[in-house]
């Protein structure tokens, strides 16, 4: 018995070193840490169009590719999409609150398109709202003996104190990598996915071959889209501007194929627009669409941060596909633009966590900002900042492009940990005041959390020590 109590003091005295080891991490920005790991089980190639990841749903026009995503401002909606092949068939969605019970319904629309030679299938979207908070909904799509059957949940009423968890996912592709990463996610118990862009990677294709590679991999994520919400962000790889192919409307197949609630947070465009969910205010940011400042994005995005209230939901996350602060050769400054545009609203806003893609390696910087740099004036290095996000990058999901292993040595102070693999990461959040991170590592098919920290929330962090200073002061004047 004596010795079984030594041994518990000794577990608490160890996980109360690592907690203080954690919060040094983020707070102090000390000095970080470069992943030696190597990944090498599968190459970076797709999968065959034959697999059985791919594989068409049995019966004449049964719907295919079916996704959901967030439908309002404030998580009481869905839009459901799907692909119907041979004729448009119905675009009407059944739903109820019991299986195979379909109590409602709602009626969608219907497009399709074409990219050089190839015609897509009828691509159906279909909002759903009037739900209600926390509840599970199951909802049938398609026609008769070819229909199909899926349900989400929908998240908890906006509150400040409401736990959620989601995952955050970039650079999927379509290769056994992407795969692995898929099916860790699926069992990570994330309830929503944060997707920081480059989906399919069709345009690695020519030809038709662009249009049927967005269907494989429509097919590919259906596994976890139709089930819960993705969160869509647009990166580089969805612009397809193919003049050699006749195809030079930017984002033709991302903006058929998928939707965003954008007119529900007074946006005009749907690369760029921002949802509430449970206690997270998350806004999507477009890279490749103009920013600077007067342009539609910068206004937008100038409102939309008047708009958040931290007492209903404290915490702030922004999702883009390029990364502002990267130590990795690729891609090296792409988000300096953006960075001279948006970082002092990000610090003023007290924006909890940026998370990008782009590059294709993982990377977590310390709360840092470079406010007082310009062309011509100022110190040119990021400094620690409280007040300032955590950059996040999460460009390794698996595609077919292979691994970003070219850091730059020495690692910057203002990155704590980096690893060139494939994984995906989720967010945590138990709280007002505390969220947990993890990364994990796709490590030769098993799930690895290889980067963990606690994080306090800005806003509600700011107001304790707030609070602490004030009752120090009375304390003092006593």
């Amino acid at each position: 018995m004596l010795l079984a109590s030594r041994l518990l003091r000794l577990q608490l005295f160890r996980f109360v070193i690592i907690l203080v080891l954690v919060f040094s991490h983020v707070e102090n920005g000390n000095a970080g840490l470069t992943s030696t790991f190597v990944r090498t089980q599968w190459p970076a190639a797709d999968i065959p169009l034959d697999n059985k990841v791919f594989a068409i749903p049995k019966g004449y026009n049964a719907p295919q590719q079916v996704h959901i995503t967030q439908g309002d401002y404030d998580g009481k909606a869905v839009i459901i999409s799907w692909v119907t092949p041979d004729e448009p068939g119905s675009s009407t969605v059944k739903y109820g609150t019991s299986e195979k019970s379909y109590d409602f319904s709602a009626e969608g629309t219907v497009t399709n398109y074409t990219f050089y030679k190839y015609k897509s299938g009828y691509i159906h979207h279909c909002l759903v709202d009037g739900l209600e908070y926390d509840s599970k909904y199951y909802y049938k799509v398609g026609e008769g003996d070819s229909s199909r059957d899926f349900w989400f949940q929908t998240p908890p009423k906006i509150d400040p104190d409401a736990s959620y968890t989601f995952g955050i996912i970039g650079d999927l592709g379509q290769t056994y990598n992407s795969l692995s990463t898929l099916e860790h996610y699926m069992k990570s118990g994330g309830q929503s996915v944060l997707f920081a862009g480059d989906l399919s990677y069709a345009d690695r294709y020519q030809y038709d071959d662009v249009g049927t590679r967005w269907d494989s991999w429509g097919r590919l994520v259906e596994q976890s889209a139709a089930y819960q919400p993705w969160i869509w962000s647009a990166g580089n790889h969805e612009i397809e501007y193919m003049p050699e192919m006749d195809e030079v409307l930017p984002f033709k197949s991302f903006l058929h194929r998928f939707v965003t609630p954008c007119t529900a947070s007074k946006s005009t465009n749907p690369l760029w627009y921002a949802i509430r969910r449970a206690s997270a205010h998350i806004i999507v940011l477009s890279s490749y669409s103009p920013f600077v400042k007067y342009t539609p994005q910068w206004m937008w995005l100038r409102e939309e941060l008047t708009r958040v209230n931290r007492e209903k939901t404290p915490w702030l996350i922004v999702v883009m596909h390029v990364p502002i602060y990267n130590s990795n050769a690729a891609h090296y400054m792409e988000g300096e633009s953006m960075r001279a545009v948006f970082e002092s609203w990000f610090v003023r806003s007290k924006v909890d966590f940026i998370f990008a893609g782009h590059v294709h390696a993982y990377e977590r910087s310390y709360r840092i900002s470079n406010l007082h740099f310009n062309v011509s004036t100022g110190d040119r290095y990021p400094v620690p900042d409280k007040s300032a996000p955590v950059y996040l990058t999460v460009g390794d999901g698996g595609n077919q492009e292979g691994l970003a292993g070219r850091f730059f040595d020495p690692q910057p102070d203002y990155s704590a940990f980096r690893e060139a693999s494939y994984g995906h990461s989720t967010l945590e959040i138990r709280n007002r005041t505390h969220a947990f991170y993890h990364w994990n590592r796709n490590d030769d098919g098993k799930p690895v959390t290889t980067d963990s920290v606690i994080f306090h929330n800005q806003y509600w962090a700011n107001n304790l020590r707030r609070r602490r200073h004030l009752k120090a002061r009375e304390h003092a004047s006593h």
